[in-house]
């Protein structure tokens, strides 16, 4: 028998059992349409992560108050809190002094921060402030400059604010020269950040200020020679492992402490992301090996309906084989028949999974609260894998069902009498 004349005679029997075979490939459908949304969910998260941790340059190191313990190698993001100290023993002077000599080091940002009250056209709301060195800042910050300009050296009353802060926050957007009043004390917008998407959205809702306005104005109280946090930006990205450790040794013999009685954290930003990376890609493997239990109770179902077409079927098959059809084609007939629910299910389901996954992350952030920040990343090489793979599931799903029909003898399928 010709290959045509097989996939003809095989679409021909789908096509007499209509409701038996979408039932089959309904199966296979949910399956797919799993496979397609979980994955394209995962590779967005992952592109989403790596653009919110996108303002944590290669080249920068943070030194934090506080010690937590890694729970594995290159693992800062991974903490155990019952094994830090108080967190709040602030950074000081020396230790600001301790950091910038440090080979390797090119600047060294104190960092102020905590929360406050803003005041704008007579809304009241609470925000992140952050008190920054201003003659440093804008050389290491990678957001930009929206409008204005950046804080400057004898920058008093200004304030920059971040995106989000000005165009979202208040029923009016903030525009430059307007006043605001943080923490009880007047100031000036001189400066509105890009929308940058940063980690946590920090710096799209923050204000920054000169560390020493923002020493008294946030609510938590900040000695004038301490800071609560510590950015460094490394002469070459290539070197910030050393440099990270050279300032945790530096400032572990300045401060007096040993690895048991550390009280302060050094963190390398590059770190965080490939910890972080590691944390979406392991989710999205785990989600997807989830969603092929779908497809497994699909590739059960083709095999329940090709052993169900092979009883009804019997004196056909007989018919065949006396006629001259060998075990080859006899096995062709199933396999291409079960292909068919694969790559039909495969089809739909592919369309339907790339809905879904386009759905699912606007419908649910948006309940959340989290506006656009998700999103499902559909690409070729996903489609392609589900739809082979659900493929690739059928045949395998007709083969036991396809050769024992090819083994049967024409004489006793003949007589076969259901």
């Amino acid at each position: 028998m010709r290959l045509l004349d097989i996939f003809l005679l095989s679409l021909s029997h789908v096509k007499k059992s209509r409701m038996r075979s979408w039932l089959t490939i309904i199966g296979v459908i949910i399956g797919v349409a799993s496979v397609v949304a979980i994955i394209s969910i995962g590779q967005g998260m992952q592109e989403n992560m790596q653009e919110r941790l996108g303002n944590f340059g290669a080249d920068i190191i943070t030194v934090i108050p506080g010690y937590f313990r890694a729970t594995g190698v290159h693992s800062e993001m991974h903490t155990d809190r019952s094994v830090s100290t108080s967190s709040s023993i602030n950074l000081t002077d020396k230790d600001y002094k301790v950091v910038k000599q440090v080979p390797g080091v090119m600047y060294v940002n104190g960092i102020v921060s905590g929360k406050a009250d803003i005041v704008y056209d007579n809304e009241k709301t609470v925000v992140s402030v952050t008190g920054v060195d201003t003659s440093v800042w804008r050389l290491m910050d990678t957001t930009g400059i929206d409008e204005g300009r950046y804080l400057q050296t004898g920058d008093s009353n200004s304030i920059v604010v971040g995106y989000n802060l000005a165009y979202g926050t208040f029923l009016q957007p903030v525009t430059l020269n307007r006043p605001l009043t943080v923490g009880g004390k007047n100031f000036r917008v001189v400066g509105i950040l890009k929308q940058s998407g940063g980690f946590g959205g920090g710096s799209d809702t923050a204000v920054y200020m000169p560390a020493e306005m923002a020493r008294g104005v946030i609510t938590e109280k900040v000695a004038n020679n301490q800071f609560t946090s510590m950015v460094i930006k490394a002469s070459d990205a290539s070197l910030v492992e050393s440099i990270k450790d050279d300032i945790d040794q530096k400032l572990m013999s300045s401060r007096q402490v040993n690895p048991r009685t550390k009280d302060f954290t050094v963190i390398a930003s590059a770190l965080i992301r490939e910890q972080m990376s590691g944390v979406t890609q392991t989710l999205s493997l785990f989600l997807s090996a989830i969603a092929a239990v779908s497809l497994l109770v699909g590739a059960i179902g083709i095999a329940n309906t090709m052993f169900m077409s092979v009883m009804e079927r019997t004196k056909q098959i007989g018919l065949l084989k006396a006629m001259g059809a060998g075990e080859r084609e006899i096995m062709k007939l199933f396999l291409i028949e079960a292909g068919m629910f694969g790559f039909v299910g495969g089809i739909i389901g592919v369309v339907f999974g790339s809905a879904i996954s386009l759905l699912i992350p606007f419908l649910g952030v948006q309940a959340l609260g989290f506006g656009g920040d998700m999103r499902a990343t559909i690409t070729a090489e996903t489609i392609l894998f589900a739809l082979g793979f659900s493929v690739v599931i059928g045949i395998l799903s007709g083969i036991i069902p396809a050769r024992y029909a090819a083994r049967m003898r024409p004489v006793d399928a003949i007589r076969y009498d259901q």
